[in-house]
């Protein structure tokens, strides 16, 4: 969608379950390798009792919808706030939401990010702000 086509209150959202080979390959690419994500005997020790994903991970959902939904394509990031309230562990199904809150000067818009477990539980929350693609 280009900026002309989106309005204040629009909204999209994309849904995953993270599994295990979702949290090694991230621990891979970015070299995060916190033993509280990669090891259970250690996350056992941990106020969690069990291994957590990676807040990151969790909040990158949020580049899938603007980059596949709203905006869409074209959609270039600027800026991203992330708050994380509350831990996503193996196998939970994550829903992240974004809304259009405000439409702003030279083609930039402003985000409400939301994102939740699959049993309402909010587990990251945040704004974001996105050139979004010009008519032709």
């Amino acid at each position: 969608m280009n900026y002309d086509q989106i309005s204040v209150g629009d909204t999209a959202s994309f849904e995953k379950t993270i599994s295990e080979s979702d949290v090694y390959l991230f621990a891979g690419i970015t070299g995060d390798h916190n033993p509280a994500h990669t090891n259970q005997r250690y996350a056992e020790g941990t106020k969690f009792g069990t291994r957590i994903v990676h807040g990151m991970l969790t909040g990158s959902l949020f580049s899938t919808v603007f980059g596949t939904k709203l905006p869409g394509e074209g959609a270039i990031y600027l800026s991203q706030s992330l708050s994380f309230t509350a831990p996503v562990v193996l196998g939970d199904t994550v829903k992240a939401t974004v809304t259009v809150v405000e439409k702003m000067e030279k083609g930039r818009i402003r985000f409400e990010c939301v994102a939740t477990k699959a049993d309402g539980t909010v587990v990251v929350t945040g704004e974001a702000i996105l050139l979004a693609a010009r008519a032709a």
